[in-house]
């Protein structure tokens, strides 16, 4: 294993691909995010790199296939928090209100942080305050019907049963995987 480091203005990433490519990795990891992992995907192509490119909500966009052209595959695969819209049951629902109110295309978290100032007002409401001293006891104790999921936390103040989906982009295509 080995591990290589770079700037978020870097564009060229020809030596640190060089060596990662000795190693004869299966897989790569990039914690950052699309605007540099598009030209790094081209380098591994140009440098004969076939291993899997895995990143998180950074490099899980649609932009990514644009940037990377022609080096974008299947063998790219990302995570985002949460369930992807087409398995929540009220995803198709609230992504057309969404796009409807506001002109444009559904951001990535938009129902999570719905659901999220949903569950909060929830509690203030409960709780008949917006100090946090007096709905915070309320918070933890709730329990709502949100459009990703139930919302309830554990003893921790955890969400209980958070998701996460994998993705991948065959034909260029930000796709979840099955």
């Amino acid at each position: 294993m080995t591990r290589q480091f770079t700037n978020d203005m870097a564009t060229d990433f020809n030596a640190i691909l060089t060596t990662v490519r000795g190693a004869k990795p299966e897989v790569i990891f990039y914690g950052g995010m699309d605007t540099q992992a598009g030209p790094m995907l081209r380098q591994m192509k140009q440098l004969g790199i076939n291993a899997k490119f895995m990143g998180g909500d950074g490099i899980c966009t649609v932009e990514i296939a644009k940037l990377a052209g022609d080096a974008i595959s299947e063998n790219v695969i990302c995570a985002e928090g949460g369930a992807s819209l087409a398995k929540i049951p009220k995803g198709a629902e609230f992504k057309n209100r969404f796009e409807a109110k506001y002109k444009g295309p559904i951001q990535v978290y938009a129902p999570y942080v719905y659901d999220a100032v949903m569950t909060l007002v929830a509690a203030m409401q409960k709780a008949n305050s917006t100090d946090p001293a007096k709905y915070l006891p309320e918070l933890a104790k709730l329990q709502t019907e949100g459009v990703t999921a139930k919302v309830s936390f554990d003893k921790t103040g955890e969400l209980n049963n958070a998701s996460t989906t994998l993705y991948n982009y065959p034909g260029g295509k930000k796709t979840p995987l099955q």
